[in-house]
Formats: structure tokens, sequence, C-alpha cells
């Protein structure tokens, strides 16, 4: 009788993942994946990294610049992209303050619930029919 091999919880839920990426970008024509550089896109670049590798990944990363990122972090988040090969789409959002789409109620104020109408229009200039992220 041979031994049946189990995944552990966290293995499966990898591959579980793994598996739900593979399948958005096989059924969808314009998926993106959003990538700030933080702890849980690092994990998702990670799983992307299983997901396709050594091809390139079948979509872009994207980050929604707020313009008040730590600059470390903003230069791992190119870095890694650059390493991996990857095409890195970056929405800043003063040009939606330039646009007039986002007003701050000072200069002072946080910019993260305003980061949304910049996504949108990420979205829509790229024509993306899928984000992944996580969370």
């Amino acid at each position: 009788m041979t031994q049946r091999s189990t995944l552990s919880h966290l293995d499966w839920l990898e591959a579980e993942a793994i598996h739900i990426m593979r399948e958005v970008a096989g059924q969808c024509s314009n998926p993106v994946l959003l990538f700030s550089g933080g702890k849980d896109s690092i994990c998702m670049l990670r799983l992307a990294e299983k997901a396709f590798r050594p091809g390139k990944f079948p979509f872009p990363l994207m980050h929604i610049d707020t313009g008040h990122n730590y600059q470390e972090v903003v230069a791992f988040r190119d870095k890694r992209a650059a390493e991996l090969g990857e095409r890195l789409i970056v929405a800043h959002m003063d040009e939606s303050i330039k646009k007039g789409t986002v007003r701050l109620a000072h200069p002072l104020e946080s910019r993260n619930g305003h980061q949304t109408v910049t996504l949108l229009e990420a979205i829509e200039d790229g024509r993306f029919d899928c984000l992944m992220g996580g969370a």
C-alpha cells in the first residue's frame, strides 16, 4: 500500500492561488497585477513567478502612486520589476489632481481614500478586464 501524499494547508492555498492566477490569464483578455512593493503585493508577485516562470507574465504590473510612498518602497518596486523584466505601469495620483478628477480638501489630507479615482482611470486607460491584488 502506498502512502498518499497530502499538501499542508499553506501549500494547498498556494496551489489554489497559482491555479486561479493561471485561470485569470487564460480567461481574461487583458488582466493586470497590482504591485506596490508592499508585503501583500510581494506575495502576489511571487505567486505569479511560480505560476508563469520561466516565461514572461501574461500581464503587466501596475501601481497607483499616491505621491506619499516611502522612497525605499518605490525603489524596491522598480528594482523588482526590472529584475523580472516585466512591464510596470505607474499611475500617478498627481495626474488625477492636475486633471481635477481628484480634489483634496487640503494639501495634508491623506491621499489613500482618493487613489480609487486614479485606479479607475488607469483601468480605463489600459482597458484592463481583470485586476489581481493582495490584501
